[in-house]
């Protein structure tokens, strides 16, 4: 971390601040020079690429904010550093094919979108939305929910819409975990699960992705105890980074464990349509006594490119709903009415966007896939999600070094899995989020940097 100390008055302009030499400055009389000065202490964290400010006025005496201690325990945003990254490659005039963050690169189908502004345009819906839900929307979902995994949902106490999943996966582990009781949560896994577990003062146990298990978690491995003080058991299929999916079987022996132990699931199921190669979508809720003892979360944002609209919802228990919804009602707001509009039609007209979409999707996949065959890298075929999850290529080498390697050689930023946790180190993830043609260029940039294998030992 370092510190430029500079002062900013009212000659300067609003954006400009002179640089002060020494601390001297900062409490001296010498700022008396300037009129109406401010002392500016720019602070850039190297940790966490971030830049902010302490503005103290002249004459008063300096105060030191420290953040609360449990910000200590958070990990840096992956994806904050990858754009950090990302910009200093870019700085230096460099085209940086970014196949990093899962942003959907289409638009949000133009009908969503019309939807929107015609309901905006109604004051009506200007006002503070509910928490829960409008009914239309929530009648919504179970339409589709029937429609889709033929699953039963009563709208009221079964249904909560959410301003993005990511919050409501946060916050579900402050609605029903105590401190010291234990969350299971698989890794590699979605960063993002990881700052509520720590706010809850959750004791975390990592379950173990592995190739050799298909990338699910072995149930038989978690040691007797901890099942016993397991509290709330996250899972995620189609998975995130993997790219994995899950099968009916393993949904059933998860919930016969939750029910032996009297755990809550979570199932977080962004991508759960999104499948390619004639797979077919599969909802946790399908399984008989799922919701006994848990919830799914979904979201707009992947299957219908709503990401920036900030549109979920989660279904399933009605006492791990109410829990979450009353925890939501003294934090939060609900989604602005005419998103929620905008969302129906997207649930009522979903399926023909979302299997254009998979097409899409499934092109890329393969343009990646036999493109990097061909330069000898070790990749499998996913069946699901806009993500390819492969090895390092270099035996031994960490993913983040090589990672930052490529985006310097080549202008092309892949994921390190390292990022996703301990069972990451030595992956790498690809999102398919650029044209064909981009990813085209990404096998030709590696080609030409030398990051071929094929034929070698």
């Amino acid at each position: 971390m370092f510190f430029t100390l500079g002062m900013r008055n009212a000659d300067l302009g609003s954006g400009d601040f002179q640089l002060l030499r020494g601390m001297d400055y900062l409490f001296g009389d010498k700022s008396l020079d300037f009129p109406e000065a401010v002392i500016i202490v720019n602070i850039f964290d190297t940790a966490t690429m971030k830049k902010s400010e302490i503005i103290q006025k002249k004459g008063s005496d300096f105060m030191e904010i420290k953040a609360a201690e449990k910000l200590n325990h958070f990990p840096v945003y992956l994806f904050d550093k990858l754009d950090a990254d990302k910009a200093v490659v870019e700085s230096k005039g460099v085209d940086v094919i970014s196949l990093g963050q899962g942003d959907p690169d289409e638009g949000t189908p133009p009908e969503i979108v019309a939807e929107l502004s015609r309901a905006a345009s109604d004051s009506k819906n200007h006002h503070y939305p509910s928490f829960k839900g409008i009914p239309e929307f929530l009648k919504a979902i179970a339409a589709f929910y029937k429609e889709n995994f033929d699953v039963e949902l009563d709208p009221g106490p079964e249904i909560l819409s959410l301003v993005g999943s990511k919050g409501g996966m946060g916050r579900l582990p402050l609605a029903l975990v105590n401190p010291g009781e234990v969350i299971l949560c698989p890794d590699p896994c979605y960063p993002a699960y990881m700052p509520g577990m720590i706010l809850a003062g959750a004791e975390i146990r990592y379950m173990p992705l592995k190739k050799e298990h298909d990338f699910l978690p072995d149930f038989g491995k978690i040691p007797e105890d901890i099942a016993r003080r397991a509290r709330l058991m996250y899972l995620n299929y189609p998975n995130n980074p993997i790219g994995a999916t899950a099968t009916p079987e393993f949904f059933a022996e998860a919930i016969e464990f939750a029910r032996k132990y009297e755990i809550i699931i979570a199932h977080d199921a962004p991508y759960n349509m999104m499948v390619f190669d004639k797979e077919k979508p599969l909802s946790f809720l399908q399984i008989p006594g799922a919701k006994d003892v848990g919830v799914e979360f979904h979201s707009m944002s992947k299957l219908f490119n709503m990401t920036g609209w900030r549109c979920s919802f989660v279904s399933g228990n009605r006492q791990v709903i109410a829990a979450l919804s009353k925890l939501i009602s003294n934090v939060d707001m609900g989604i602005f009415r005419p998103i929620q509009f905008a969302a129906i039609k997207a649930l009522q007209n979903g399926t023909t966007f979302i299997n254009k979409m998979n097409k899409l999707y499934q092109e890329r996949r393969d343009v990646v896939v036999k493109g990097l065959r061909e330069l000898g890298w070790e990749v499998d075929l996913p069946k699901a999600s806009f993500f390819v999850w492969l090895p390092v290529p270099e035996k031994g080498r960490e993913s983040i070094p090589f990672a930052l390697e490529i985006l310097n050689k080549t202008g092309v930023l892949l994921t390190p899995g390292r990022g996703f946790g301990t069972y990451g180190e030595g992956y790498l993830r690809i999102a398919l989020t650029v044209s064909s043609e981009r990813l085209k260029e990404v096998i030709r940039r590696l080609r030409d940097a030398g990051y071929v294998y094929k034929g070698k030992a």
